[in-house]
């Protein structure tokens, strides 16, 4: 349960700063950044599966590179579907996915050594 708490807190606080970094990208409150974490989560575990899977033979194709687009996609999904969390174009959410990444990775890496 404490590893659910912190990777949610973190995935927020990755949010709150992508904010801040990416232009068209936009979530208004903290509150509104741990509802889009929660909403986040539950995409990757239904939605961004099904899109792969149907994306195959194109991510095939690219060696890869369409996950880009998938996770963007995917991201953009839960703008959609939460209230607060704003993308305006589909470049916000491809940079805005990527940096999202990035930013968590860090944040993870930060933390993981915190708790040694």
């Amino acid at each position: 349960m404490p590893y659910f708490l912190v990777t949610w807190l973190i995935t927020a606080i990755a949010l709150v700063i992508t904010t801040y970094i990416v232009p068209g990208f936009a979530v208004k409150t903290f509150v509104d950044a741990l509802i889009a974490a929660i909403v986040l989560g539950l995409a990757n575990a239904i939605v961004k599966p099904l899109l792969v899977l149907l994306t195959l033979p194109l991510t095939l194709v690219t060696l890869g590179l369409f996950l880009f687009v998938v996770n963007a996609l995917t991201l953009w999904l839960v703008a959609y579907l939460t209230p607060g969390f704003v993308i305006t174009n589909l470049l916000s959410a491809l940079v805005g996915s990527i940096v999202l990444t990035v930013v968590a990775s860090g944040l993870n890496f930060l933390f993981n050594r915190a708790a040694q």
